[in-house]
């Protein structure tokens, strides 16, 4: 049941973000998409409800719950950032709208860039545990939330490997090739 209703709020938000950005640019109906994209929260809160009702109707914990607060938790830090990135896309490739701004790629300013990444990995990460934690409370059998815990350490994993990919930005800073500028340099061939 709970793979199943994650594939709907998974399709859900794809609809939804279509339909907003649709009304959006398509129809000129500004307010209306954003109304419509401010209801992609609401599919996490009816996953996060069907979770919490199949563990009360006895099911045993399973992966499947780690899956769906790792769902809810990846949406919470990433979610609203997806559709940003998504809006500017197509707003400039199908509606006129300017190019997107690209992360930076060299120096400093491409680790901090990481490192704001990982800060996000960080809160899916703790909406998971917290989540999965909330449901070892409630369920109240250590023998059947192994499973449970199991999904909280792979969580804590995620963000140790997310941090140390994060961490090479920082040690290793790849350099602007010569010639070419990051937003707010002057050329290497035009310094005094």
């Amino acid at each position: 049941m709970i793979v199943t209703l994650v594939v709907i709020c998974e399709v859900g938000f794809w609809v939804l973000l279509a339909a907003g950005l649709l009304l959006r640019y398509a129809a000129r109906k500004p307010r209306l998409g954003a109304a419509v994209l401010l209801l992609v929260p609401l599919l996490e809160i009816v996953l996060l409800v069907g979770t919490v009702v199949d563990l009360k109707n006895g099911a045993t914990p399973d992966w499947t719950h780690g899956v769906a607060a790792l769902y809810i938790g990846y949406t919470v830090a990433y979610g609203h950032y997806t559709m940003k990135w998504i809006d500017a896309r197509v707003a400039h490739r199908f509606f006129g709208g300017p190019p997107p701004v690209k992360p930076p790629r060299y120096g400093k300013a491409r680790a901090l860039h990481e490192a704001k990444l990982w800060l996000r990995t960080v809160l899916a990460v703790a909406v998971t545990a917290g989540l999965l934690q909330l449901a070892i409370w409630y369920v109240g059998d250590a023998d059947s939330t192994g499973p449970l815990t199991d999904w909280q350490l792979s969580a804590a994993r995620l963000v140790a490997i997310h941090g140390a990919i994060a961490l090479t930005y920082t040690l290793w800073p790849k350099k602007t090739p010569k010639g070419e500028t990051t937003k707010g340099e002057v050329p290497q061939s035009l310094r005094h």
